[in-house]
């Protein structure tokens, strides 16, 4: 194990509260800053994260109710909706009221939202070029991250605050 891999002695009192030595801002700057490595990336293609999240859960599932897709990407619909509208006016996407239940609005992809799959293809590469991680640390990584997510989930649901 490298000097910098290695872990550092447990805190003692106040030293919890170091900035260091928070997860929620180790995540937190993590997620900054692998948006804004996604930024120039996604430029070509007309997309911004969220919207490029939108678009991985429509190729990979075809299409989805807007219900449905806010709570797999852990978005509200004041959120959703307009990033919803910006896909459909750039062509990427239709909403359309479910024939079922006319208080379900279905989100689909259209041949230009298809298409641009093609186009994204090299971003998973890119970005793990990036990260300079090799495959299966970069699969532990989300692994244990997903984990972290349930683990989270289920505290909110058991300890509401």
């Amino acid at each position: 194990m490298s000097h910098d891999a290695q872990l550092r002695p447990l805190p003692h009192g106040d030293e919890w509260l170091h900035l260091d030595r928070q997860l929620c801002f180790a995540l937190y700057a993590s997620s900054l800053a692998m948006t804004k490595l996604y930024k120039p990336l996604l430029a070509p293609l007309g997309l911004t994260y969220p919207q490029y999240l939108v678009m991985l859960v429509l190729w990979q599932d075809g299409t989805s109710s807007v219900s449905a897709l806010g709570e797999r990407l852990s978005l509200d619909s004041g959120t959703l909706t307009p990033l919803l509208k910006r896909l459909e006016l750039a062509g990427h996407v239709t909403r359309a009221r479910d024939p079922g239940d006319e208080r379900r609005v279905q989100v689909a992809l259209t041949a230009c939202g298809h298409a641009l799959k093609t186009q994204a293809l090299a971003l998973p590469t890119t970005l793990a070029c990036a990260t300079s991680c090799d495959l299966a640390e970069l699969q532990s990584l989300t692994q244990r991250l997903h984990d972290l997510l349930g683990r989270l989930r289920r505290a909110s649901v058991t300890n509401p605050a």
